[in-house]
């Protein structure tokens, strides 16, 4: 199973540094002590809390971490259950599922039958994973799991464990299925099962990935009374949705989830998303600029340190569970518009940084001049993912 989960690993986007911690861990055996403590019964590690930003925002959110060889043993045990379990779950759930993806949800909208004319409820829960009430998900998992009650017992005394390290001291508090953990991942999948099923039962197109809830209808009015549905089975989980990231779309409008934006038959990075990543990059400048004349360096460091910051976000593996920025929008987005528009303000941050100056002088430093230091347009690099799909295909 070991050799096998090292394979999956290998053929995402993982970075080469957790490839190589992995490859160690399983040569070594570590897994080991981790494995035979659990089988004894014996007391897991506290869970570490944290307060991280979000990806390109600056809001914080609290995710909870277990030492590493624990958390990579519970890597593990999660991905052998998403498969050994997957069949609990609805068609029209998308998050952490082998063989389902973001792009599956969003091209399966896409292409549905009337698509042009539907009018869309598209909700979000609020703190999903952090308040998810612990004994009516204990009920549902002891229903799944009456097959494996060693299992069953260990899961359940990671959900009732109160005490977290906060600050090098253990403290109690209401952590959920605790954001950040591997298994949160076939819990959040697993709490709102019902809600899916709802839906799915009924012929609704409808879809979830993980906190985030979309549905379809051919009328306001019928799109208002799911909406109001959706919310009453929320309440009876105890959970709520968050108002501010509630939306109603109609057929003129289009539609946003994912980060993705559908109008007019057409696919584009959302424009809140395009906002989040230059704002991400305005801040990123900002700060290059100081520390490039606090510490009295060349302009052309900066601009560098830019480059090699936001190839690394776009291109580049963030953690061993996280697609890269273009991975997750290359294989949905049907037009480079707004990839186009990300591409000119990384040109003027980079422009700004070698020349001091946001006049018509900081043209000064031609587009060549820019790749010279390393930078790679979206666009260029979304059309060259494109011919290689479409050579692939053939």
């Amino acid at each position: 199973m070991w050799e096998a989960f090292y394979e999956y690993k290998s053929n995402l986007s993982c970075p080469k540094s957790f490839l190589r911690d992995l490859r160690s861990f399983i040569d070594t055996a570590a897994y080991l002590p981790v494995c035979e403590k659990i089988a004894a019964g014996g007391r897991f590690p506290l869970p570490k809390k944290s307060v991280v930003c979000k990806m390109s925002s600056q809001k914080k959110r609290t995710v909870y971490t277990y030492p590493f060889a624990e958390n990579t043993v519970l890597k593990l045990l999660t991905w052998l259950m998403l498969r050994e379990y997957d069949a609990v779950f609805s068609v029209n759930l998308y998050s952490f599922r082998p063989g389902r993806t973001a792009k599956d949800a969003v091209l399966r909208l896409k292409y549905a039958p009337g698509m042009r004319g539907m009018y869309v409820y598209k909700a979000d829960v609020s703190d999903y994973f952090n308040s998810i009430p612990i004994e009516p998900l204990l009920v549902k998992l002891r229903g799944i799991l009456r097959d494996d009650a060693a299992l069953c017992r260990f899961l359940e005394s990671l959900l009732c464990e109160p005490y977290v390290m906060d600050n090098g001291k253990p403290v109690t508090e209401q952590k959920g299925i605790m954001a950040g953990t591997p298994l949160s991942a076939f819990f959040a999948n697993l709490y709102l099962g019902d809600l899916d099923a709802v839906f799915a039962e009924r012929g609704v197109l409808y879809a979830r990935y993980s906190d985030d809830i979309i549905v379809f209808a051919d009328s306001a009015e019928k799109a208002e009374a799911y909406a109001s549905e959706i919310r009453a089975q929320l309440l009876t989980h105890g959970l709520s949705v968050n108002e501010k990231k509630e939306d109603r779309f109609t057929p003129e409008t289009g539609w946003i989830y994912l980060g993705f934006e559908y109008k007019n038959g057409e696919v584009d990075v959302a424009p809140a998303s395009m906002q989040k990543l230059k704002a991400k990059m305005r801040r990123k400048t900002r700060a290059l600029a100081r520390w490039r004349k606090r510490s009295d360096l060349p302009n052309e460091k900066a601009a560098k340190a830019f480059i090699r910051v936001f190839n690394r976000k776009l291109f580049e593996s963030a953690g061993d569970n996280e697609l890269t920025w273009s991975l997750w929008y290359f294989p949905v987005i049907t037009t480079a518009q707004r990839l186009g528009e990300i591409d000119r303000y990384a040109q003027d941050c980079i422009r700004y940084l070698l020349t001091d100056t946001r006049t018509k002088a900081r043209y000064n430093a031609r587009y060549e001049d820019l790749k010279a230091l390393g930078y790679r347009s979206l666009v260029h690099e979304y059309y060259v993912f494109r011919e290689d799909r479409t050579g692939k295909n053939k």
